[in-house]
């Protein structure tokens, strides 16, 4: 589902998708104002949500989302990266975002990592995210009970790598990877890689 108020950008998303073997569009707007309406009755896996929008903006949207549906990925678009929208976005519960430049060559690879539990975010980016939560108190010693694997793999997950650059570093397969982040969601009780970056840097449990 595409909520993108730039009409040309919009067609062209919507051809991507429309082309795709894999997908299948199920919406596309040029306004989020019926944005909690359309997901819940489209119940899409992935929205496309440019984050300037008129009206309610794409982090209005986030934020509406996810006070019903926190299972839906939701794939942020912006002009500039690494900037303060960005970060609110993925704080309001986005699950990645993609610059604008890279839609024709990056967009079905962004839209298969966040199906995939990843999410497309820069170092920058995950930088910027622990910087900011840094700042709250930290837990109790090992509260969750990560093992040292698992919180190596979230470290790792902290910096921004994607699953493949951690499963080279600790010479383990993909599989494995995906086994022990699974493992973490459940300890850390969250259901995204975003969630658990941002509560591994709020409560210093790296």
């Amino acid at each position: 589902m595409i909520f993108e108020d730039n009409d040309n950008l919009r067609e062209s998303l919507a051809g991507l998708i429309t082309y795709s073997r894999d997908l299948l569009l199920l919406g596309c707007y040029s306004n989020a104002q019926k944005v909690v309406q359309a997901v819940k009755e489209g119940r899409p896996d992935v929205v496309i949500m440019d984050i300037d929008m008129p009206g309610i903006t794409g982090i209005e949207a986030v934020k509406a989302i996810r006070t019903f549906n926190h299972e839906v990925q939701v794939l942020m678009l912006t002009v500039f990266d690494d900037n303060k929208h960005v970060y609110d976005a993925i704080c309001a519960g986005a699950s990645g975002y993609l610059l604008k430049k890279y839609i024709s060559d990056k967009l079905l690879t962004a839209i298969s990592e966040v199906m995939q539990g990843e999410v497309p975010m820069s170092p920058g980016l995950a930088r910027m995210v622990i910087q900011n939560l840094q700042q709250l108190p930290p837990a109790e010693e090992n509260k969750y009970n990560l093992t040292p694997r698992e919180k190596e793999i979230l470290g790792l997950l902290s910096q921004g790598n994607s699953y493949k650059m951690i499963a080279a570093a600790l010479s383990i397969s993909i599989d494995t990877v995906r086994t022990h982040i699974k493992r973490i969601y459940e300890k850390l009780q969250v259901h995204s890689q975003v969630e658990a970056i941002s509560k591994a840097a709020g409560e210093r449990l790296l």
